[in-house]
């Protein structure tokens, strides 16, 4: 992180040689470098970390238009190509789908906490 990352919290994760943005021209070499200096497999690819990103933010509750504005989509399918289904998200919705079920007539439970209606 010391040799490709700014400092500060607004810094940014990667930068050139001389401590600013990357250029697009020479952007793929300096994520190569980067990579493997970091020991990271080439199986990575740097619009993984997109892809990584939005998940996260969708799992916290960011709303679709949230999604389009971090990633710069311009269209809601544009961001929803880049969310990704996971397992802890899936039992969540199932565990709440099972819960109206047993309450009866397919309401939600009145708690807004997924947690709390695990069985």
């Amino acid at each position: 992180m010391e040799h490709y990352a700014a400092t500060g919290q607004d810094g940014h994760l990667f930068v050139g040689p001389q401590g600013g943005q990357l250029r697009r021209s020479n952007f793929r070499d300096d994520w190569v470098k980067a990579r493997k200096a970091a020991g990271v497999s080439a199986a990575l690819h740097f619009h993984d970390l997109r892809h990584t990103g939005n998940t996260l933010a969708s799992t916290v509750g960011a709303s679709t238009r949230e999604l389009m504005t971090r990633m710069g989509h311009s269209s809601s399918r544009a961001a929803l190509i880049y969310q990704r289904m996971t397992s802890d998200r899936d039992r969540a919705i199932a565990d709440r789908l099972g819960a109206m079920i047993r309450e009866g007539g397919g309401r939600p439970p009145t708690s807004g906490d997924v947690d709390s209606v695990r069985t």
